[in-house]
């Protein structure tokens, strides 16, 4: 029987996003502070392996924060995995 014990999946969260040009990124330094394009509230965007797959909100465990997933995204039906194991 095959494990998934050693499959490794790259977890990213995003918080928010913004946009700007390079030199402006370039003068930033040790204290600045980006602006992002969500509210406190908003909800994390949750990728494996740079596919969207939940979401979620930022909570503080300690002196640590985690995020607690709020919403598992479904995939669409065209992208699953084609069976290669005979017929359907």
């Amino acid at each position: 029987m095959t494990t998934f014990d050693e499959i490794k999946v790259d977890i990213s969260v995003v918080l928010g996003e913004n946009e700007m040009p390079v030199h402006q990124l370039l003068r930033m330094g040790r204290g600045a502070v980006i602006d992002l394009d969500v509210a406190e509230d908003d909800d994390v965007k949750i990728y494996a392996n740079n596919t969207l797959v939940a979401k979620g909100q930022v909570v503080l465990l300690g002196e640590r924060i985690g995020i607690s997933i709020t919403e598992v995204l479904m995939r669409p039906p065209d992208i699953r995995p084609m069976r290669t194991d005979g017929p359907l």
